[in-house]
């Protein structure tokens, strides 16, 4: 998998460390062999996710080799020596990817996180926290003058800070800054999305700009002249720079080249989406065999350009010269020149060392398919088939597809037939989808009802010919269904897809001017009940409990009177009594294979302004929340779960409740995200729900950091959730937290929010969650 960081290891000598989204960090060290490759030395796991970024902290007294920071996405740093596989520490604090780190004089460690801070450690302790940036942290260095530190970040500024104290704000870039390396102690170089390169005085002047990328600029490293240096991008190049010029282009055959670290002896080593490191010399002694790099040549021959990435310019075939065109010599190393052989698009690089054009790739993009009414594929018919060319110059793969298809579930069989990677499921998807001119063919809308708590929703065990009253799949059809009730289903017509009892019709949306589905400021609550039912389950459940935890029939009766009052129809009668509750918490210890019904009798009674007070207040609101996340930790049972999650949800229904849960925002949303890999429908809903409701509470309050968790824990979910209702809640969820907030929009602009949610802007069953969708991302422009 991409290959994410690179940097030259302190131990041994021309070693050098990677990292990767496969979750490791590896040693490589130079071979003795004839293919003067490299050989692993020492592979490290620790991280939960990918693993983002790597630096050595500088060999000390108690580690005469160093030491091998890497920072990941699961929001930790890990230590880790030379040794051992296992992080000798592992430090935590960001509430995000960490994304960049730097070492510095005394073990000082600085890193940069999507939770837009920067942190500075020492001693396993995170000494300060640098505050200021309005989006995530892409790049950080320590500069050799001591208490200097830099950040580049996805609010297109870099900031120099000073024991801690941001002491001046460099603006020139047009986009995301993205890399930083040091050139002197008054100097330092930055590159970014907007493909350009600065070179910054530490006073605060930008003395020259570079031009060359023709796409996202990521890393920077320099030589140890101080002058040139080395830059790698999304346009596939490494780009090698001499006295202030682009000296060298090298094209590789992948779409994103990620990193780059300058060995001790001037090699430069690369790594790139494919998941190879590549390392080139100037020296002859060490560069690879004419066979390695005849292979490599054919390889990269064999790639394929989309000219959609702007990386050729506008591309009109009619106009392009034909293979004659490759007689002239180029003018520069690395210029590109495209030509026409019969039907294809072909592009070359010029190479000076060799005195010839070196073939790059075939120009893909609508000339790779094939378009006629159908197309014989494997002894079917179909719309269209597609050649797609995923592992970047491996072999070409035919993907059938008719329009009536669904594009997602087309990508999904695909990879799987092949074998690939789930990662490229949206750049297969969103291939079919643009290479079919938008021609879907599918099932008739349905209408729905309220699009949080309608009838309308599918619900496991329901059956296909009514509406749904089926079964929860924790204890089976007919009987109890924790949460569950009767679906009422009404008349059809327009109204609030939130409230509304009647029908909500997209068509009348379009003529709407106004958003109806965020900012959602009201919290959603899980209402539907059949109170004899769960009496009659706690009831069953009693009787056969052992005798010491047995409930009598005292307490049974209180809590019959209670469940009766918070879910009755007489909103008059007798509110529940002290005593009444003071039961109900007690009743909610009980075994945890058996507490599910009074969890649920929880759930219900915590929207009654009595109960709402007496458990959220002050000192039990602390007890509460802690009884709920301990059944919500993830090896415990999903009933239990789900009815926890649901059980948070309904507390924001009262003030003390919401309150309490504000206080707590942090560690109920880190359990909460645990759940995310629980795979159950259920379970999602509620999680998408809770984070809904928090984004409700935060949306008029310029509280950034819990912006950036809801932001976090809404695209963790958005990974794995596949419910469309738990979708949608997350969507509307984003909508919230960004709406009418340019420092959350940018925010969830840095943490690629766009592209994470844009396969749900087509879809039209449930057109709720397309159109919402479409409405995050008119947000996120």
């Amino acid at each position: 998998m991409d290959v994410r960081g690179l940097t030259a290891a302190a131990f041994p000598e021309g070693a050098f460390v990677s990292v990767s989204r496969d979750r490791t960090g590896r040693v490589w060290v130079p071979n003795s062999s004839p293919d003067r490759g490299f050989t692993e030395m020492h592979c490290m796991s620790g991280h939960s996710n990918f693993v983002s970024c790597v630096c050595i902290i500088a060999p000390s007294e108690t580690y005469p080799r160093g030491l091998i920071a890497t920072g990941g996405n699961d929001n930790n740093i890990c230590v880790f020596t030379m040794d051992r596989p296992q992080p000798l520490i592992t430090l935590k604090g960001h509430k995000n990817t960490v994304c960049t780190l730097s070492s510095g004089k005394f073990g000082t460690l600085l890193s940069g996180s999507w939770d837009t801070t920067a942190k500075v450690w020492l001693n396993e302790k995170c000494m300060m926290t640098l505050q200021g940036h309005s989006a995530a942290v892409w790049a950080v260095v320590i500069l050799p003058e001591q208490g200097l530190m830099l950040s580049g970040s996805a609010d297109k500024t870099i900031k120099l800070w000073k024991a801690g104290r941001c002491e001046r704000t460099f603006t020139g870039h047009e986009d995301c800054v993205r890399g930083l390396a040091v050139i002197s102690s008054t100097e330092f170089f930055s590159c970014s999305n907007d493909t350009s390169i600065r070179r910054w005085q530490v006073t605060g002047e930008c003395s020259q700009v570079y031009y060359s990328h023709t796409n996202y600029i990521y890393s920077l490293a320099v030589f140890p002249n101080g002058q040139d240096f080395v830059s790698t991008g999304e346009d596939r190049t490494l780009r090698i720079w001499r006295k202030g010029e682009c000296a060298q282009t090298i094209r590789l055959p992948a779409q994103s080249v990620w990193c780059c670290c300058i060995l001790p002896n001037g090699d430069i080593a690369v790594g790139a989406s494919d998941g190879i490191i590549r390392v080139f010399t100037e020296n002859e002694d060490r560069m690879a065999s004419a066979e390695d790099l005849q292979a490599f040549e054919d390889e990269l021959s064999k790639a394929t350009i989309d000219p959609k990435t702007g990386d050729l310019g506008d591309i009109k075939m009619e106009d392009l010269p034909g293979r004659e065109h490759l007689n002239e010599p180029g003018n520069r190393d690395g210029q590109t020149r495209l030509i026409k052989d019969d039907q294809k698009v072909e592009a070359y690089q010029w190479s000076v060392s060799d005195g010839r054009w070196v073939k790059i790739g075939d120009v893909v993009g609508g000339s790779n398919q094939q378009t006629s009414k159908s197309v014989m594929y494997e002894g079917k018919e179909y719309d269209y088939v597609f050649t797609i060319d995923v592992n970047e110059g491996g072999p070409s793969m035919k993907l059938p597809y008719n329009v009536s298809e669904d594009p997602w579930l087309t990508a999904h069989n695909f990879l799987q037939k092949n074998d690939l990677s789930p990662m490229f499921l949206d750049q297969v998807a969103n291939f079919i989808i643009e290479n079919t001119k938008g021609h879907v063919v599918g099932p008739a809308q349905s209408s729905g009802v309220d699009p949080f708590t309608g009838g309308a929703r599918y619900i496991p065990g329901a059956s296909d010919n009514g509406p749904g009253s089926g079964a929860d799949p924790f204890t089976g059809s007919g009987r109890y269904i924790p949460g569950s009730g009767p679906n009422i289903t009404t008349p059809a017509g327009v109204a609030d897809p939130f409230t509304g009892g009647g029908a909500y019709s997209s068509a009348a949306l379009r003529e709407m001017t106004t958003n109806i589905y965020f900012p959602k400021t009201d919290g959603v609550t899980f209402e539907q009940a059949n109170a004899s039912q769960i009496f009659a389950k706690l009831k069953e459940l009693n009787g056969g409990a052992p005798q010491e935890q047995r409930l009598s029939e005292e307490v049974l009766e209180s809590l019959e009177r209670l469940l009766g009052s918070v879910c009755g129809p007489d909103t008059d009668g007798p509110p529940p009594t002290i005593p009444e509750i003071n039961l109900l918490w007690k009743a909610a210890h009980w075994p945890e294979d058996i507490v599910f019904p009074v969890l649920d009798i929880l759930r219900l009674a915590v929207r009654h302004p009595h109960v709402n007070q007496t458990l959220c207040g002050e000192a039990e609101g602390i007890q509460l929340c802690n009884h709920l996340l301990n059944l919500m930790r993830p090896e415990g049972r999903p009933a239990n779960q789900m009815l926890a999650l649901r059980t948070l949800c309904n507390c924001f229904s009262g003030r003390h409740g919401r309150a309490l849960l504000m206080a707590q925002r942090e560690m109920v949303l880190s359990r909460a995200a645990d759940l995310t890999a629980v795979c159950n429908k259920n379970i999602h809903i509620a999680l998408a729900t809770l984070v809904l409701n928090y984004a409700g509470c935060l949306h008029s309050q310029p509280d950034l950091e819990g912006k950036a968790q809801c932001l976090s824990v809404a695209s963790r979910a958005l990974e794995t959730v596949q419910d469309k209702e738990a979708v949608f809640r997350l969507l509307v969820a984003l909508g919230t937290t960004v709406a009418s907030d340019q420092t959350a929009q940018d925010l969830a602009r840095s943490l690629g929010v766009s592209s994470q949610i844009s396969r749900y802007s087509s879809m039209s069953d449930p057109s709720k969650v397309g159109e919402c969708c479409q409405l995050v991302l008119k947000e996120l422009q």
